[in-house]
């Protein structure tokens, strides 16, 4: 039996080291790690790492949100991973480790894991909304101008100026917003934003 840490980031600025920390202190054996968005579970570090386990190893994340960010994106995660016959542990959620039935642990482990991917799930929803209400408010009074764009060729950040002349220089070539996305790290709707203000310049 091995235990197996997985990290994931959603974009490229962002680091590993608080979940390695986390992950290290649970004497992880090794631990695979992707700067993805959580909807892609063709993640290929994920992907080694079912490749990698073995029946009876654990696998252990930092958060629930590492897997995934929706209840069915997470629903086939963890379907994968059980398929293959190892449990997953997720150090902010309760413990059972000390239950010595395997069954009544597993059990027990399930159900915190479906209760607390409903609650993400509702969360997730009720955030969206207030951001709908909070838009369409802001658009009656006319003071509604969207997100803003940090990608610009006139940012002070040096490093989003470089992803911003990377992206218009793969728009030009005719690449596509889901290859670019790919290359560079950053999301689609993002792409698109730096493309409008680019052709309004």
């Amino acid at each position: 039996m091995a235990k197996i840490g997985y990290v994931r980031v959603s974009t490229k600025d962002q680091k590993f080291d608080r979940q390695h920390e986390k992950l290290k202190a649970e004497n992880v054996e090794l631990i695979f790690e992707d700067k993805l968005s959580g909807k892609d579970t063709n993640r290929p570090k994920f992907q080694e790492l079912l490749k990698y386990i073995r029946k009876g190893d654990i696998v252990v994340v930092t958060e629930l949100d590492r897997l995934g960010r929706n209840n069915k994106e997470l629903t086939e995660t963890m379907d994968l991973l059980r398929t293959n016959g190892v449990t997953v542990e997720i150090l902010n959620l309760p413990s059972f480790k000390d239950i010595k039935d395997e069954n009544l642990r597993q059990l027990l482990n399930n159900l915190i894991l479906e209760l607390y991917k409903y609650q993400a799930e509702s969360e997730r929803r009720s955030i969206r909304e207030r951001q709908r209400q909070g838009i369409e408010i802001a658009k009656k009074n006319g003071v509604y101008k969207g997100k803003p764009v940090i990608y610009t060729k006139d940012t002070k950040d040096p490093q989003k100026k470089l992803v911003y002349l990377k992206v218009v220089e793969l728009l030009e070539k005719g690449v596509s917003k889901t290859e670019i996305s790919r290359k560079t790290g950053i999301s689609r709707p993002t792409i698109y934003g730096i493309e409008k203000k680019y052709k309004e310049n």
